[in-house]
C-alpha cells in the first residue's frame, strides 16, 4: 500500500497507527507518530519517527515487540530463497545476491542461530543492497558482542528499517 502524505495525515488514528505497524511494529513508536500528524512533509514524519524511537528505546520491551516484527532468515532454504532468488529482487541488490555461495548461506543461518541463542532476539541489519557475504560479515563482527550492545545496535538498525519503510509507505522511496 502507498499513500501520500495527505492520505496518511487524514488517516483515522487507528487505521494510521495500522498503516505504522507495517513499518515498525513496535506500538508504543506506532501510536506516539499517527498522534504526532499532521507532518507538513516527508522529512518532518522522518524526524518525528526518529524521536519517537528514541522514545521507544526507553525499555528493552519496546525493542523487543519491534524486533519480533521481522522474520528470523534461519535456515538455508530461506536463505537460498533470499539470496539467489533474484526475480523479486530490485536491480542493486541482483549482483551481490547471484554470488551467494553454498558455505556463506550455511555460515550465516548457523550464525543467525548462534545470534538468537546468544541474545534472545534475532539479527537486526538493515540488509537493502548487502551480499549474503556482507551479512555475514557483519554478523560475525556484532555476535562477540555483549547484549546491552547488541540492543543498541538492533536498535540503530531498526531505525533505518524503519525509515526507509516508511519512505516506500509514502511513496517517497
Amino acid at each position: 500500500m502507498s499513500l501520500t502524505l495527505q492520505q496518511f495525515n487524514t488517516l483515522s488514528q487507528e487505521k494510521a497507527t495500522s498503516c505504522l505497524l507495517t513499518c515498525c511494529t513496535s506500538t508504543s513508536w506506532a501510536q506516539e507518530v499517527a498522534n504526532a500528524r499532521p507532518f507538513t512533509d516527508i522529512d518532518a514524519l522522518l524526524t518525528h519517527s526518529d524521536e519517537a524511537w528514541q522514545q521507544a528505546q526507553t525499555t528493552e520491551a519496546n525493542l523487543l515487540e519491534a524486533f519480533d516484527g521481522h522474520p528470523q532468515i534461519g535456515n538455508v532454504d530461506s536463505l537460498k530463497e533470499k539470496y539467489r532468488n533474484t526475480q523479486d529482487s530490485a536491480a542493486h541488490e541482483q549482483s551481490g545476491a547471484n554470488d551467494a555461495e553454498d558455505d556463506v548461506i550455511a555460515a550465516l543461518a548457523q550464525g543467525n542461530q548462534d545470534y538468537l541463542d546468544k541474545f534472545g532476539f534475532i539479527f537486526i541489519v538493515f540488509a537493502t543492497g548487502k551480499s549474503a557475504q556482507q551479512m555475514l560479515d557483519l554478523l560475525l563482527a556484532r555476535l562477540p558482542n555483549d547484549r546491552a550492545t547488541e540492543l543498541v545496535n538492533a536498535a540503530t538498525e531498526q531505525n533505518k528499517i524503519t525509515r526507509l519503510r516508511l519512505q516506500k509507505l509514502l511513496g517517497a522511496a
